[in-house]
């Protein structure tokens, strides 16, 4: 009897190489290194807690496992199902100078939490004419598609609070960045939100250093470099588009410039500006639905600042204004093969 194999993924995960700098190394896959960054942040600090729903156990993906064993019952526990709760519980410690470290258990369950995160941790520090602030605030959360998570399992939401000013929002795209962007959010005196795409906790392996350090927040990173095209993703859609600059290279001759994000709010608007106006073309790529999409955001900067230098129409390839389906995620995402025809589109303009 013969089996077919389907593989469960719409992309090639590609590694990041450590730096020669970065000391001694391990590997690990995303959830192991958000662990490793958690563990650090316990040891370092004695103020900070983790808590949400499970986290005592290790959380549906195992990303807090063994800490409370490490740390106690006091340091990391868990708190009802009731996110408006983890949140305005988080508020609350981090006022009291405490590090706060909570979880979301998926980020499709971060709206019941929405006002306690838009109205009361955005706006804390400002309401108070900085007498009192919750910046030592951090929610982590799993996002994004993972090929069976159906409606809701898989959304992708950070556009919801890309619109509040006062909050930092965050997502890597492997695991030497989730653990240097984790620690920083951690760090930052601003509450963060941190979206761990959740197909990458075991899928993305990488030599993750074992020493403290942090990634800079804010500050979009050019993975590839190239003169004829701009593309633009974060998360899990940065690798989707490094297939995407291959095929364009070894099909069309097109050189491809990527550009992971990073950070979605305050987002690095130099780093795109500065490769638009050498490419004249730009491409950007997320799961998200395209109506009020963060891309329409960079669109609209992008149209502003490099108006007299583009080449083409800006280009988004995102999800649809649909729910997010079960069985027809494959049509859903803006895979490679939707990526690199809008790329064809744009160099045939």
């Amino acid at each position: 009897m013969s089996f077919v194999t389907r593989s469960m993924t719409h992309f090639t995960f590609n590694p990041q190489t450590p730096s020669t700098k970065s000391g001694d190394t391990t590997r690990m896959n995303l959830f192991q290194a958000v662990n490793n960054a958690l563990d650090i942040a316990l040891t370092n600090d004695p103020s900070s807690v983790i808590f949400g729903e499970d986290v005592a156990f290790g959380g549906v993906f195992r990303c807090t496992v063994g800490l409370q064993d490490k740390f106690g019952k006091d340091r990391v526990f868990n708190t009802p199902l009731c996110e408006q709760g983890i949140a305005g519980f988080g508020i609350g410690l981090a006022a009291a100078g405490a590090t706060a470290i909570g979880e979301i258990q998926f980020a499709d369950y971060i709206f019941p939490a929405f006002d306690q995160i838009v109205n009361e941790a955005a706006k804390f520090r400002y309401r108070s004419g900085n007498q009192f602030d919750c910046g030592s605030l951090t929610l982590r959360a799993p996002c994004g598609a993972v090929g069976h998570g159906a409606m809701y399992h898989s959304q992708s939401v950070e556009a919801f609070f890309a619109h509040c000013p006062g909050l930092k929002v965050v997502i890597p795209r492997g695991p030497i960045q989730a653990k240097g962007l984790l620690l920083s959010c951690i760090r930052d005196k601003n509450p963060c939100i941190f979206f761990e795409p959740k197909i990458l906790y075991r899928l993305a392996v990488e030599q993750v250093p074992l020493k403290d350090y942090m990634i800079p927040l804010s500050k979009a990173e050019v993975l590839v470099e190239g003169d004829d095209v701009t593309l633009i993703g974060w998360g899990t859609q940065v690798h989707v588009l490094h297939e995407v600059c291959q095929m364009a290279s070894d099909t069309l001759n097109v050189s491809c410039e990527l550009i992971d994000l990073v950070t979605v709010l305050p987002w690095d608007k130099q780093t795109i500006i500065n490769s638009v106006k050498k490419t004249g073309r730009v491409l950007i790529a997320h799961e998200a639905p395209i109506t009020a999409g963060f891309g329409a955001e960079i669109a609209a900067t992008i149209q502003k600042e490099c108006f007299l230098h583009l080449e083409a129409p800006i280009h988004r390839v995102c999800g649809y204004d649909t729910p997010f389906p079960h069985i027809f995620e494959p049509f859903y995402l803006p895979d490679k093969w939707k990526c690199f025809d809008s790329v064809k589109k744009l160099i045939n303009f």
